[in-house]
Parts: C-alpha cells; structure tokens; sequence
C-alpha cells in the first residue's frame, strides 16, 4: 500500500514507463492477436488499460478527463495516465489515503488500496500482453529485467 503520494506517483512513474515501453512495440497488425476464442485481444487489452486509467479512480472519486481517441494506443496511454497521475497529486492527500471509498459492489476500499490495485491492475494486464506480443511474433521489450530478445542482444545465453 502507499502511505504517501509521492510514494504511489513515483512507483507510477515506472510502471507507466514500462506500460509505454510494451505499447509502442505494438502493431496495427497485432492489436488482432487473440487471447483464444471469443477473448480478448492484443487491442482489447491495451484500450482495457487505458479505459481503466479513468474508470476505476472515477468510481473512487477522483475526475479523470478521458483522452481522445487520437495518435497511436502509447500516445493515449501516457496522455491519459499523465492526467491520472496529476489528478491524483490535485485532488487527494497523504492523510486522505487512510480513507474509505465505495468502491464495486458497494465494498469499502482505502484510498491507498485503490491506488495499488489500479497499479496491480496495470501490471496483470500488461503481462498478459507479453504473452499476445510473442503469439504475434513481436520483440517483448524487459520490464523487470531483460527479455530473451534483450539478453540475445547482450551476448548472454537464454535464462533458464
């Protein structure tokens, strides 16, 4: 959980860092790549991520403006998480993170556990991504240290 802001507006900093890194290894061809039948696609689940920069803190009571649907998915991504993150650092404080929102279902989230679930949110998803971005035969850039691809580059053997 974050106890302050700054603490969730620097993690945030990196992980929208590495979400941007993944989108703009994307291609309009593999936005298709399914997950299975009738699931979601490469595409699906990077609007998904997007969509959910707005959604879940709008459920939690911070107004995010949503982004046009304009430029490439990484444009829309950071413009709409750049948006989120100065939402954020306006309309909520340190000791405010202590409180308690309705959140779905009518349960009762923290402020801090909203922020760490919209993260985790981000990061679940994301991975899933990796996974579409192999099956449709693109580079998977290392979010938390190098990717296949990026230890080849390096000279060094595959990790087991």
């Amino acid at each position: 959980m974050y106890r302050t802001i700054a603490d969730f507006t620097q993690d945030f900093a990196y992980e929208r860092g590495m979400t941007r890194k993944l989108f703009d290894n994307l291609t309009e061809a593999s936005l298709a790549q399914p997950v299975g039948p009738g699931g979601r696609t490469l595409g699906t689940l990077a609007r998904h991520i997007i969509h959910t920069l707005v959604e879940m803190p709008g459920v939690a009571g911070i107004a995010v403006e949503p982004v046009p649907e304009e430029g490439t998915l990484g444009e829309q991504y950071s413009a709409t998480a750049q948006r989120l993150n100065d939402a954020i650092v306006a309309q909520w404080t340190d000791a405010g993170l202590a409180e308690e929102v309705p959140m779905y279902g009518g349960e009762m989230w923290k402020r801090s556990q909203v922020l760490n679930a919209l993260v985790k949110h981000e990061v679940h998803h994301r991975a899933q991504m990796t996974v579409l971005m192999r099956q449709a035969g693109l580079a998977v850039p290392g979010i938390y240290g190098p990717s296949a691809e990026e230890w080849e580059a390096m000279g060094l053997p595959p990790q087991p």
